[in-house]
């Protein structure tokens, strides 16, 4: 039986130069109401993390949460899932310095539907909610203060806040950023869900 991971792959593949025969074959089958275009591999942990917390199952509930691999793939994935391809109803969550990609690419498109603006990324927004010492906290409690520590001893890193200090130590190794995407969402308290990540829930 075909399930939304299938018809992401099919998607991801058909974005990619592929055919599209295989993503229009699942769409029907697995009754894709909506799609979720994100920017990378990390923000789907959150999102799905989120989910989690929520018991939602946005897949039986016909959510294809999308990674593009970067924001300026925004208008290829709208046209092939939009009006003008299967008909699915789009939205998203981005970078602010990414809007301007998710704008044009919807538009044009003629995919005039409501996606969500982080200030600077997702783990900016999730360090903001938590506040700088639980990220800490969270960062010891999965073994990682010794590389903390060396990373937050680099010159570069010094004059910047400690907000700007996490935020770039989990970009500093490969896999982090995803892994943290989760750990963040999920120490949460509810009512600390960035207003982004939150109104993309509304949303879908």
């Amino acid at each position: 039986m075909a399930d939304m991971g299938e018809f992401r792959e099919a998607v991801v593949a058909w974005a990619a130069g592929g055919s599209g025969e295989r993503a229009r074959e699942l769409a029907g089958r697995v009754a894709v109401r909506a799609a979720v275009l994100l920017e990378g591999p990390s923000d789907v942990a959150a999102v799905d993390a989120l989910a989690e917390r929520r018991g939602r199952n946005l897949a039986a509930e016909g959510v294809c949460v999308l990674p593009m691999g970067g924001a300026m793939s925004v208008a290829r994935f709208a046209g092939l899932l939009g009006p003008s391809g299967l008909g699915i109803r789009l939205t998203g969550l981005c970078d602010e310095r990414e809007r301007p990609y998710y704008a044009r690419g919807l538009e044009r498109a003629s995919a005039g539907q409501e996606f969500f603006v982080c200030a600077a990324d997702l783990e900016d927004e999730l360090i903001r909610a938590l506040g700088v010492t639980r990220v800490a906290e969270l960062v010891r409690a999965e073994g990682e203060v010794r590389p903390l520590e060396t990373f937050l001893r680099q010159p570069a890193q010094q004059g910047r806040s400690s907000q700007q200090q996490l935020r770039r130590f989990f970009g500093t190794k490969k896999g982090r950023k995803i892994h943290y995407g989760r750990v963040l969402v999920e120490a949460l308290e509810p009512d600390r869900v960035p207003a982004p990540l939150d109104d993309l829930f509304a949303c879908i």
